[in-house]
């Protein structure tokens, strides 16, 4: 029996997918479509991210403030899911002069 899981491949991982379709804008002016975090949803990929004892810390404590002052109780891993949908949307829409960019090419 072979118990090693079956993992996509490069080619899958990094496939362009199609964009949503997208709402009439009653305006001559039409927004981008944003990406947004996949939200309450069963997930089946899963990857390790290993963080500071400070990056965990403020993470919990963001989780906190949108629980304490903004009602959404909302779990870390929504959190990040978020967080990368709106860091990849500025990357999309502002390329060398995204914030991912510039704080990548601080370091």
């Amino acid at each position: 029996m072979n118990r090693r899981p079956s993992l996509p491949g490069a080619a899958e991982l990094f496939r362009l997918t199609a964009a949503a379709p997208s709402t009439e804008v009653s305006s001559s002016e039409q927004a981008p479509q944003q990406r947004r975090g996949s939200g309450r949803t069963k997930h089946t990929t899963k990857i390790t991210v290993y963080v500071s004892d400070e990056e965990l810390l403020a993470l919990e404590q963001a989780r906190l403030v949108l629980r304490g002052e903004h009602s959404l109780a909302v779990d870390r891993g929504r959190v990040v899911r978020e967080a990368i949908a709106i860091v990849l949307d500025d990357l999309e829409t502002h390329g060398d002069a995204s914030l991912l960019v510039r704080r990548l090419r601080e370091q």
